[in-house]
């Protein structure tokens, strides 16, 4: 509270902050305050943009991998398919969404 609104906590304990205003004042706290860091971990410092950011490289890695899976030599080792970036509270290996083929299911198509 004081870093980001100058505001002592202690003020509201001796009467110079109402419960209102404090309420409103920790709901519209930054998302690199420690309270937000607290409850959501890195994923705080994400703004929508990173995660979009972090879906077109995604999309771009595929994109590539899939133009060298074409384009590679028969006789050649396939090409291992490209891991998705680490995005904050993200397990391991994401959900595959039905809709869409998984890379190995390419892989097999393309080969």
């Amino acid at each position: 509270m004081l870093r980001h609104y100058g505001v002592d906590l202690l003020d509201w304990h001796r009467g110079r902050l109402t419960s209102r205003r404090l309420s409103v004042l920790v709901r519209h706290l930054p998302r690199d305050s420690t309270l937000h860091r607290e409850l959501y971990g890195e994923g705080a410092e994400w703004s929508v943009t990173d995660h979009l950011l972090a879906a077109v490289v995604d999309r771009l890695a595929e994109s590539n991998w899939m133009f060298a899976t074409v384009h590679r030599d028969e006789d050649s080792e396939p090409l291992d398919p490209p891991q998705p970036l680490q995005r904050p509270g993200m397990d391991t290996q994401p959900d595959q969404d039905p809709e869409r083929p998984s890379l190995a299911d390419l892989a097999d198509f393309f080969s």
